[in-house]
Parts: C-alpha cells; sequence; structure tokens
C-alpha cells in the first residue's frame, strides 16, 4: 500500500500554484461625469414665447421680398435682411397664396345672361386662333417641302 505520509512533490506543487495565483487589482474606471440634471436649475428667460406678426406684418414683410428679389437681390439675402428664416417665409407665402384662393371663391358669380356672353365670345376668339395656327403650319410645311425639293 502506498504512504499516505508521502506528500513531497504534490505538497510542493501546491504551493506553488498557490503562490501563482496572486490575485490582481481591478482597474479602476475614471468617475463619470455629473449629469446635467445634478446642477441647480436657472431660471430661464421667457422664450417660449416666439414672436407673433400680424397679418399686416406678414404682408409687408412679403411684399419687402419681393421688391428685393425684382431689383436683383437674392432670396436668400433678402429673407435675411426682413429677419425671418426661410421656413417662415415660404409657410407665410404658402398661407398668403391660399387666403388669395379663398378670396376668389367668395366674389359673386356673374350673372347667367354675362356668363353666356363671355363664353360666345371666347369661343371666337379661340375660332380666329385655331385659323391662324393653321395657316402658320401650312407656311412651315411648304417651305419644308421647298427646302427638302418634294414640290
Amino acid at each position: 500500500m502506498p504512504d499516505e505520509s508521502n506528500t513531497g512533490p504534490v505538497a510542493e506543487a501546491v504551493a506553488a500554484d498557490a503562490e501563482v495565483k496572486v490575485p490582481t487589482a481591478k482597474k479602476l474606471r475614471s468617475p463619470r461625469p455629473q449629469k446635467a440634471a445634478a446642477e441647480p436649475a436657472q431660471p430661464k428667460a421667457p422664450a417660449a414665447n416666439p414672436r407673433r406678426y400680424s397679418e399686416q406684418e406678414r404682408n409687408d414683410k412679403l411684399k419687402l421680398i419681393e421688391t428685393q428679389v425684382s431689383e436683383g437681390n437674392t432670396l436668400k439675402n433678402a429673407i435675411q435682411s426682413v429677419g425671418i428664416s426661410e421656413q417662415t417665409y415660404y409657410h407665410w407665402k404658402g398661407a398668403a397664396r391660399i387666403s388669395a384662393q379663398k378670396d376668389v371663391k367668395t366674389t359673386k358669380p356673374l350673372p347667367p345672361g354675362d356668363e353666356l356672353a363671355d363664353l360666345v365670345e371666347l369661343e371666337e376668339e379661340n375660332q380666329k386662333l385655331r385659323r391662324r395656327l393653321a395657316e402658320k403650319l401650312r407656311g412651315e410645311n411648304a417651305e419644308l417641302r421647298k427646302r427638302l425639293g418634294l414640290d
């Protein structure tokens, strides 16, 4: 039977393993930055209410932009000189177009007699324009045939 008191090489190996497995210290992280909510809240200026322009002010600014653009200024520079954003300009312009269309729809309709007279006049003008177009096309066709030598 083996001798149980013989622990020489095994005991040395266990002792060597114990020395090798020395616990190492964990790496320390840098502390997290403080969140903004941790700071005391300071009262803010009442910026939540944007400036509201009256309908007259809007129309005046739109007209001013139109005149600046017609004078040769770029649209972007004209909008900036008035003091509004491009998005606001296009929003106002669309709203003005819609209100103008509503104004046209709310005008009084013409009496039936006037509508009929206008319709007859338009039909006559349409016939005249068709005749002029037909004459012009005939002339162009004749000229092309001469150039191609088909006559």
